[in-house]
């Protein structure tokens, strides 16, 4: 079994570089070096998880019991560790100084191996009823009495959720890719010296002996890649263009990862079958796959020319996305961000009890309505109902609901994901009701613009945010946004950012947060990169709308460290965010800055990965200028 202090000393080396290259060439030679057994441990822990992504539950320790354990391990007193973490501002590194003084010698201390660790942590994870605290004490005491300095560093900011190694999704899926996949020459070698799999240059990143060209690993690729089904023999420009295997095989790994939401699974596959381990892919209801995402269009014209005419053109609701599963009768509903809301939402359980199949996962927009006048209620009425955890049948009664119903990607045992849109729209037809709150999503087939902005109207009118366009032969892309939907709103533009920092106010003020640092995502590297600083659009009283008391509310938990009247957040809140203009500007790390920003709204259906990238944002830098 792996050893902890091995993984520990990975976690040291990867914060020692920001460069992502170095970051994925070191994870992916730990994974080469695992056994089958290691890999799901180690990938866990690499993400700082005690579950894969899908899985709901949370390690869920707060700090002031962290400080407990420590007090208890070292028998320093609470107050002196709450200082000394004011001075650190990393309660990992408290724990790896005290982690020296303990307070008895631990001469039956085991080695702590990977799995001896996540064990712990999904035990932590799964405590329930009276007495929760003291066992979650004693579990975390156990593995800090059995780990070195180090390890104590990294195991107190995993049950934090404070790793701080940079490791994220896409480096972690690259490094996988590097370590049981082929890679075409000219790109990666592998080092006759040492057998690591490198970038190509003159020397191995690894043992720095000059690398030498196998001559073989291009056709190995296009091989492993033509077997495993993910690319047509006539796709012989493939063989000019080892850059073109390389991104065929991160897109084939990446679609892989959106059906299984799970890393370790995706090694293990990948480890023991090679790419024809992931040839195969079904969908199990119960399992939350990824949401298909939409492009932004400026107009009908844009739209039209992406998805093709003719074309599939629906109402685009102000509602709740679901995902909602079905097999055994048994019904789980969860948001895009892989959050099961069922409890919260009996109604909707009730109403696609109705649907004509054994089993199912559809995609649906759960829209709020007034009881008196049957009009759509704005998203911020419906999104009370996600956040409730009690009283959930005045909540139903209060604000009914209606879900629309839009596609389908798992039918009577069936993975339909790679059937035609309309296929699949053909199948929703057959088999939902139009009853109860249960309805199909408006849809109209339009051959041009003019067709089109006829709908586009008569979708506004309605009350609705606009229209989507959906290209007819199609299958749905998991996570992704490739062109097979477009969106058109007459809104102004806002992003999607998420809240990377606060600062605490002053006067009247000094209670609540009150300026907050926003972000954009870089797909790339994983990074938020700042864009900006928005203290407006907020109320003074929640009765009037969210407000700073409300939202500081949500915030405090996220804190990782203060200076001063300034706090850094763990990126989880993603805010809708208006704006006059882009701006270049060397003071963020986007390189931009966002001229009168507005905080609209808390986006409770985006996850911190979906908000707007740092591409898009030059994209609309770019627009702004050419207009």
């Amino acid at each position: 079994m792996r050893q902890y202090r091995e993984l520990a000393e990975l976690y040291q080396e990867l914060e020692k570089t920001s460069k992502r290259l170095e970051k994925t060439f070191l994870v992916a030679r730990f994974l080469r070096s695992c056994t089958l057994e290691d890999l799901e441990p180690v990938i866990l822990l690499l993400q700082g998880r005690a579950f894969p992504e899908w899985d709901p539950r949370e390690i869920g320790v707060a700090s002031k019991l962290v400080i407990r354990t420590i007090s208890k391990i070292s028998g320093e007193k609470i107050s002196i560790i709450e200082s000394r973490w004011a001075r650190l501002g990393d309660l990992g590194l408290v724990a790896e100084e005290y982690s020296q003084r303990k307070r008895q010698a631990t001469l039956f201390s085991k080695k702590l191996g990977v799995r001896d660790v996540l064990t712990n942590l999904q035990k932590i994870a799964s405590l329930e009823g009276e007495g929760t605290i003291d066992k979650k004490l004693a579990y975390l005491s156990d593995l800090l009495l059995n780990a070195s300095p180090l390890e104590a560093r990294y195991i107190v900011r995993t049950v934090l959720g404070e790793l701080r190694v940079g490791i994220a999704g896409g480096i972690l899926r690259d490094a996988i890719t590097w370590a049981f996949s082929p890679l075409p020459e000219e790109i990666f070698y592998k080092c006759k010296h040492c057998g690591a799999v490198v970038p190509a240059s003159d020397k191995c990143m690894s043992c720095g002996n000059p690398l030498i060209p196998s001559k073989s690993s291009r056709e190995l690729a296009i091989n492993e890649l033509l077997n495993s089904g993910s690319i047509k023999e006539q796709e012989t420009f493939i063989t000019n263009n080892p850059r073109e295997i390389y991104n065929k095989l991160i897109e084939y790994i990446e679609d892989a990862y959106n059906i299984l939401n799970d890393y370790g699974e995706l090694a293990i596959r990948l480890y023991k079958q090679g790419l024809r381990g992931l040839s195969k892919l079904e969908l199990v209801p119960g399992r939350p796959i990824r949401v298909m995402l939409a492009q932004k269009a400026d107009n009908a014209t844009e739209a039209l020319e992406t998805v093709g005419t003719p074309a599939a053109v629906e109402y685009k609701y102000d509602g709740f996305r679901m995902q909602i599963h079905k097999k055994d009768n048994k019904i789980v509903i969860y948001t895009r961000r892989l959050e099961d809301v069922t409890k919260q939402f009996p109604d909707v359980v009730e109403g696609v009890k109705k649907i004509n199949a054994d089993s199912f996962i559809i995609d649906s927009e759960c829209v709020g309505v007034d009881s008196s006048t049957g009009k759509f209620l704005p998203f911020q009425n419906i999104s009370q109902r996600i956040k409730r955890k009690y009283n959930i049948s005045e909540m139903v009664r209060k604000i009914p609901v209606e879900l629309h119903v839009f596609d389908i990607v798992y039918y009577n045992g069936e993975t339909i994901l790679k059937k035609p849109f309309k296929e699949r729209r053909a199948i929703l037809e057959k088999i939902i009701p139009e009853q109860g709150i249960l309805r199909l999503a408006v849809q109209r087939i339009v051959k041009n613009e003019e067709e089109a902005n006829e709908f586009y109207e008569e979708s506004l009118r309605k009350g609705n945010e606009g229209i989507m366009f959906k290209a007819l032969n199609a299958p749905y892309k998991p996570g992704s946004r490739v062109g097979y939907m477009m969106k058109l709103k007459p809104t102004a533009e806002s992003l999607d950012l998420v809240i990377v920092g606060a600062e605490w106010g002053e006067g009247k003020r000094s209670r609540w947060l009150s300026s907050y640092y926003v972000a954009c995502l870089d797909p790339v590297t994983g990074n938020y990169l700042s864009i900006g600083k928005v203290s407006t659009g907020l109320k003074e009283k929640r009765e009037e709308g969210l407000s700073y008391d409300e939202l500081t509310e949500i915030l405090k938990p996220l804190i990782i460290e203060e200076k001063g009247k300034m706090v850094i957040l763990r990126p989880e809140i993603v805010v809708e965010v208006t704006y006059q203009e882009i701006q270049k500007s060397p003071s963020y790390d986007s390189g931009y800055a966002l001229r009168f920003p507005r905080i609209i709204k808390i986006r409770e259906d985006r996850s911190p990965r979906e908000i707007t990238t740092i591409n898009e944002i030059e994209k609309y830098y770019k627009e702004q200028l050419s207009k």
